[in-house]
C-alpha cells in the first residue's frame, strides 16, 4: 500500500484501550484523561475484522497491540488468538501484568513484546510513574524471555534532569539478557506542561558517552523500524537510538494508527483522522472502508508539523 510520496505502509498500530494502570508524568497530567465510554471502544470481533477483511488485504503485514495499557483489557488474550495469524503480531505494554500474561500470549500467538520502562531505580520508577512497582515489571521481562517473547525490546524515553544519568544501567542490561534496549528521545506528547518545563536532551549526546565508556559496534535486530542498532562487544542484546526530535524519520514511515474508538490516524502528531467505527456499524462493505482508508493514506504528511497535536494524549492515539 503506497501513500502519495512512494512509502509502502505495512504497518498498524492499535490502542486497544484508553485506559493505563500507570499515570506516567510526561504521558499523563496529574488530573488523568478523560476517558472513553466502554460503547465508544472497538469491541475484539470488530477489530478483528478490521484487521483482517480491510487492512491486510490493503496490505498491512505488521500489527502492534498499545493503550493506555493493553494487558488490562479483559480477555486481551482472547484479541492476540484472533490474530495469531498475521505474520508479525507484537505489544508494547509497561510491562506490570506481564509476569502472568507472558506465556499465555506466546501460547495465544503473539510473537514479541516491547517493554516501556524509564528507570531502574525504584524510588525514580514510582515517581515517573505515580506508584509503579519496578520489581513486578523486571519479573514480567524475565518471564516474557522465558516464553520467548524475542526480540524483546525495552523503550527507554530520555528525560532530561530526571532519568539521563541512568544510560549506562540500562545498556548494562544488554551484557547479561538477551534484551534491546531501545533509548527515544522525550517528544512533546501527553502532559505538554511536563514537557515544557524541561530543556531538550539530543540523543547524539547520549550515544557519544556511550561509545567512549563501552566502545560500541554495529549491531542488529530484526524489527528495529527507524532505530540506530549498535551493540556493545559480547553483549548477548543490542542497544538502539530513536531521535525523532533530532533526526525525523517521516520519510521513511510505514505506518497508520487506529485509536481505541475506531479513528485511524496517518500521523501520531497530526490532528487528521477518519471514522471507521460508524460506518462499520452501519454496515458498510470491506470495499467502502478501503476507501476510507485511502482517504486516509492521502493525508499521510511527509514530515512533522509546526504544531504538535494535542487533541489526544498518547494513550489515547497509541503509542
Amino acid at each position: 500500500m503506497l501513500d502519495q510520496f512512494g512509502r509502502n505502509i505495512d504497518y498498524l498500530r492499535i490502542a486497544v484501550t484508553d485506559r493505563c494502570n500507570f499515570r506516567c508524568r510526561y504521558c499523563m497530567p496529574t488530573a488523568g484523561i478523560p476517558l472513553m465510554e466502554r460503547k465508544e471502544i472497538l469491541h475484539y470481533g470488530e477489530i478483528a475484522d478490521l484487521v483482517k477483511k480491510v487492512m491486510i488485504p490493503l496490505g498491512i503485514t505488521k500489527v502492534r497491540l498499545t493503550g493506555g495499557e493493553p494487558l488490562i483489557r479483559k480477555d486481551i488474550v482472547r484479541l492476540v488468538e484472533r490474530l495469531s495469524d498475521i505474520p508479525d503480531l507484537s505489544l508494547t505494554t509497561n510491562g506490570s501484568l506481564l509476569e502472568e500474561l507472558a506465556l499465555p500470549l506466546k501460547e495465544a500467538g503473539l510473537r514479541r513484546v516491547n517493554v516501556s520502562l524509564d528507570s531502574l531505580d525504584q524510588e525514580r520508577f514510582s515517581s515517573l510513574t505515580r506508584g509503579g512497582e519496578l520489581k513486578k515489571v523486571l519479573r514480567g521481562i524475565e518471564k516474557a524471555l522465558e516464553a520467548g517473547l524475542e526480540p524483546l525490546k525495552i523503550n527507554v524515553v530520555l528525560i532530561p534532569g530526571v532519568n539521563e544519568e541512568e544510560w549506562k544501567a540500562f545498556a548494562r542490561l544488554t551484557l547479561e539478557k538477551r534484551v534491546h534496549v531501545r533509548f527515544i528521545e522525550f517528544m512533546p506528547l501527553g502532559d505538554p506542561k511536563y514537557y515544557a518545563d524541561r530543556s531538550f536532551l539530543p540523543l547524539s549526546e547520549i550515544q557519544g558517552k556511550m561509545d567512549k565508556f563501552f566502545g560500541l559496534e554495529e549491531g542488529a535486530v530484526s524489527g528495529n523500524g527507524p532505530a540506530k542498532i549498535f551493540k556493545i562487544p559480547g553483549a548477548l542484546g543490542t542497544i538502539g537510538f530513536i531521535d525523532p526530535m533530532s533526526h525525523a524519520f517521516c520519510a521513511s514511515c510505514n505506518r497508520l494508527r487506529l485509536t481505541a474508538d475506531g479513528k485511524l490516524k496517518p500521523c501520531l502528531m497530526h490532528p487528521d483522522e477518519v471514522d471507521l467505527k460508524t460506518p462499520f456499524r452501519e454496515g458498510a462493505s470491506p470495499s467502502e472502508l478501503q476507501e476510507l482508508v485511502k482517504r486516509v493514506l492521502a493525508k499521510k504528511p511527509i514530515g512533522y508539523p509546526e504544531t504538535v497535536d494535542q487533541a489526544r494524549s498518547m494513550s489515547q492515539i497509541g503509542g
